[in-house]
């Protein structure tokens, strides 16, 4: 949310600077995500200066232009070369001088001395549109005689400057949504700091009735979607552009001015924290207005010109034969203002949060409005608000108040009690505060002190305060309103923190990322919650198993995660679709598992469950085309040793393969530490038919690692070191003569059964698949190092464990040596 300093000092007498006031909001709980100056022009028409045409002539080399002096002030004046067909000796004009700099949207250009078709010029007479004070760019601004010559445009133009404070607001926090909220928190640090710095509350007294002459009649419906409407018309309003303090205020804090009106209400809403809603009384049929549900399917056009089809639950404001408005969310197309509009009927309403919240996710819709009345808004300030907005409209559009205020709040909702004590406020704070400063805090937050006793305090606690209901909440407000910078640590703390993973756990996150990073990877960190689309067509993680939100923002958003998988593809695609086509990535976090035959009445949370994995994801390129090496795509083997080494790194030094296949992958192995073991790894390519959907043109590589599965593997691990042998290896190899069917995983398990203790390792070295061998065979070359530790290996001992390695291949695999 943004904050104009120069709006704020409206509610509050400020003698500290922008940046102050931002330090201390954020010590009170408002923290500000940024504090930038800005300009009612971009620019701030800094070096633009009001000079006098002394001299016009024709350019003697063009037809266009003309050769002008220009007096702006300075003991010579400027030549500049004008292609204005209307400059003129004598005209008082806009200067831009050598080293201005002028803006046209993001763009930005230097006035600097020139030579225009051999002629001189020190300078830019200068247009509307070139400067940002209007849109004409027929020919050159010409100002009023009367303007004294050296006039800074930025003085002529009244130029504004202010200071941006953007404040993160808490979901809790609604009341702070608005200048005013700001400020009367400030107001309540400054109370017990700086009192001189009072809140301001804007006067309402000048508002008044004029007559009774458009009366409009309301009947609310449904009050429990509507505990309060308030409203009021107002006749003879002169819809038209605001005038320019409106239109800086609105644009200061990025919105958009529309009209005098539409920008009256924004403003009060950002003020204030209150929406409210501006109707053409002249569109309301019947002069009847309704608060009310329609049928299920009914049709509406909101202002963005999309025709909605409404729920049954959507609560609308309606006149006698048609719907105008979502109430609480979003206005109507054809029962808005406009600037054939002469009466407006202005609403100043309390709608439920949870209704206006339904409405608003349901169609997909975040307004200003909604946000505030989701998170609740004060149902006893809607008469305030209501004649507060009034002035407004009439100080800028005119008009009179032509109906007396309805006001319709049948059953009126009460403030909350709270009670609690001085010793629970100094133990939760952690130090004794003085009973005056506790007593100046709350009545500096409008928490009415309705009993007090030496121990205990009873609070009515003020109906915008939504998010306070109990003695820890206002001790909260306590707290963050004194300063947590002023509660000082005692010499030892005492936590009861415990941690929910267990430290090795961390220690060795930090060790694979170390790897991963170190061999290129790059961490990635996605959001557990994803679309439900990803899961509709599994059948191994079914939709019926993910964890769904009752109330989800979208349905890109509307299920946590059951797999890693989609959130590395979204990154993927992102990242390809800019250019970025090698890629590495890798993720630790939580995949959770919804299992409706667990659900059991005494534990809600039975039926829920979740994962710690990491992920890791390639595609694109293993190296790229140079002078040194060709260009080598990625593969699956890639990805394989890279989680090998990553086990070898953690203590599994052995793990057995086996091959499956699944709807996420087109082939893949799974690892696990023992036979028929858990599985702790998959690795596989991941399915075209989820590229295809994803939108990724190339093939990706994805390995899922079960990490609580990792762990416990690794707690059986025990570390053993030994001296390095004096004694040398011995390499022997075969060519072997294969079925296709077989893989060197089942040359490597035949080999360590036939010989465990001196045989050190096998490996692939070539495969070959062609001619002048039989159909259904292939070639493996594969070698294989022999080392007894304790003396030097004899012919006759390789020679012994190399005829039993072979024999047991040709028996078990039906190979032969070629």
């Amino acid at each position: 949310m943004n904050i104009s300093y120069n709006w704020l000092k409206n509610y509050i007498s400020l003698e500290k600077s922008a940046e102050e006031v931002a330090k201390d909001l954020t010590s009170i709980g408002l923290e500000v995500g940024a504090v930038e100056t800005r300009q009612s022009i971009k620019g701030g028409l800094e070096g633009l200066v009001v000079g006098e045409v002394l001299t016009c002539v024709d350019h003697p080399n063009s037809d266009h232009l003309h050769c002008t002096t220009v007096n702006i002030g300075e003991p010579e004046p400027l030549k500049i070369v004008c292609g204005a067909p209307n400059v003129a000796v004598g005209q008082k004009v806009v200067v831009a001088t050598i080293g201005t700099i002028l803006y046209s949207g993001e763009e930005s250009f230097t006035i600097k001395k020139s030579k225009i078709r051999g002629e001189e010029s020190f300078g830019m007479i200068c247009a509307e549109d070139e400067i940002g004070v209007g849109e004409s760019h027929d020919g050159i601004i010409v100002l009023p005689s009367d303007v004294p010559v050296g006039t800074l445009a930025k003085d002529y133009y009244q130029i504004e400057t202010d200071t941006i404070i953007e404040v993160d607001i808490t979901p809790n926090r609604v009341d702070a949504a608005s200048h005013y909220g700001c400020a009367r928190d400030l107001a309540a640090h400054y109370s017990v700091y700086a009192p001189e710095n009072k809140l301001i509350l804007p006067s309402v007294e000048k508002f008044g009735v004029d007559c009774n002459c458009r009366p409009i009649e309301v009947t609310v419906e449904n009050q429990e979607a509507c505990p309060r409407y308030s409203a009021v018309t107002i006749s003879g309003v002169e819809v038209k552009e605001s005038p320019s303090w409106l239109k800086n205020a609105i644009l200061a804090i990025g919105q958009r001015p529309i009209n005098n009106v539409v920008d009256a209400t924004n403003y009060v809403l950002h003020a204030m924290g209150q929406p409210i809603h501006a109707f053409d009384a002249d569109k309301i049929k019947g002069n009847h207005v309704i608060v009310k549900t329609l049928v299920e399917g009914t049709k509406f056009t909101t202002l963005d010109g999309v025709e909605r089809s409404l729920s049954a639950t959507d609560l609308m404001i309606c006149n006698e034969s048609e719907p105008m408005c979502m109430a609480g969310v979003f206005g109507g197309l054809d029962s808005g203002v406009t600037e054939s509009t002469k009466s407006v009927f202005i609403e100043s309403a309390y709608f439920n949060p949870v209704s206006v919240r339904k409405t608003a996710r349901r169609h997909g819709l975040n307004t200003d409005a909604s946000f505030r009345y989701e998170r609740g808004c004060d149902p006893n300030n809607t008469l305030y608000i209501l004649k507060f907005a009034t002035l407004i409209i009439q100080s800028v559009a005119g008009g009179k108040v032509s109906c007396d205020i309805i006001d319709i709040y049948p059953k009126e909702i009460a403030p909350a009690i709270v009670n609690l004590t001085y010793d629970k406020i100094n133990s939760l704070i952690g130090k004794n505060i003085e009973k005056t400063t506790i007593k100046t805090i709350l009545s500096s937050l409008e928490m009415k002190i309705l009993k007090e006793t030496e121990t205990d305090l009873s609070l009515e606690i003020p109906t915008y305060r939504v998010d306070v209901t109990r003695d820890v909440d206002v001790i909260e407000d306590i707290l963050r309103i004194y300063g947590y910078n002023n509660i000082e640590l005692d010499s030892s703390v005492r936590s009861s923190m415990s941690h929910a993973v267990r430290p090795d756990s961390y220690k060795m996150q930090n060790i694979v990322a170390n790897q991963l990073t170190s061999c290129g990877f790059n961490e990635i960190l996605n959001n557990s919650l994803t679309k439900v689309g990803y899961y509709e067509d599994l059948k191994e993680y079914t939709i019926d198993k993910c964890v769904s939100l009752m109330n989800p923002l979208s349905q890109d958003l509307g299920v946590m995660r059951q797999t890693m998988l989609f959130g590395g593809l979204e990154s993927i695609a992102y990242n390809r679709n800019r250019r970025n086509l090698d890629l590495k990535f890798y993720e630790f976090g939580n995949c959770y598992y919804f299992n409706t035959e667990n659900k059991s009445e005494e534990n809600v949370l039975s039926a829920y469950s979740e994962d710690f994995h990491l992920a890791l994801w390639l595609c694109g390129n293993k190296t790229k085309e140079s002078w040194v090496r060709a260009e080598e795509k990625t593969t699956i083997y890639e990805l394989k040793a890279y989680v090998e080494n990553l086990l070898r790194r953690l203590g599994v030094s052995s793990f057995i393969y086996d091959e499956f296949e699944n709807e996420l992958h087109t082939k893949a192995l799974s690892i696990s530490v023992n036979k028929g073991g858990k599985i702790i790894a998959t690795i596989g390519s991941v399915s075209s038919k989820i590229l295809k959907k994803m939108d990724i043109d190339t093939e990706v590589f994805y390995a899922d690692i079960n990490w609580n599965y990792l762990l416990k593997a690794l707690k059986k691990h025990k570390v053993t070191y030994a001296e390095i042998s004096k004694f040398p290896e011995v390499k022997r190899d075969f060519a072997l003569l294969v079925d296709n069917s077989v893989k060197f995983a089942d040359i490597e398990r035949i080999a360590f059964e036939s010989e465990r203790k001196i045989l050190k390792s096998v490996n692939l070295f070539d495969v070959y698949e062609g001619k002048n061998l039989e159909a259904g065979k292939k070639s493996y070359a594969v070698s294989f190092i022999l080392q007894d530790e304790t003396k030097t290996l004899a012919d006759k001992q390789i020679d012994a464990i190399m005829s039993k390695i072979q024999v047991n291949l040709e028996k078990q695999l039906g190979a032969k040596l070629r």
